[in-house]
């Protein structure tokens, strides 16, 4: 009985290690991938005057293969700090202060 639970508390101990390091890789994967990531994004930049196209969030409930996401043209007028940008429609003539993540260039 005495073998037993010492080969037990080996067994455990094995195990402890065994997931300890796949933390550590767990870890290390995500840091590799976050750099990797962050690496490829390219900032955007917007300068009065652009065109650019905004990003309709309403489409995802009716999502199609078909239908676009994007809406526009718009102007911008406008471009604050934190990334807020200020929009016109060339249609309708309606202005618009969006976050810039939701813009693309035209």
């Amino acid at each position: 009985m005495d073998e037993a639970g010492k080969k037990r508390r080996l067994d455990i101990q094995e195990l402890e290690e065994i997931w300890n390091d796949a933390y550590e890789n767990e870890a290390i994967y995500k840091e590799k991938t976050k750099a990797f990531h962050d690496k490829m994004m390219s900032p955007k930049v917007f300068i009065t005057g652009q065109k650019v196209l905004l990003y309709h969030s309403r489409f995802k409930i009716n999502s199609s293969k078909l239908w676009s996401h994007w809406v526009g043209p718009f102007v911008v007028t406008n471009v604050f700090d934190y990334g807020a940008i200020k929009i016109k429609s060339e249609q309708a003539g309606k202005i618009f202060k969006v976050n810039g993540h939701r813009l693309k260039p035209f």
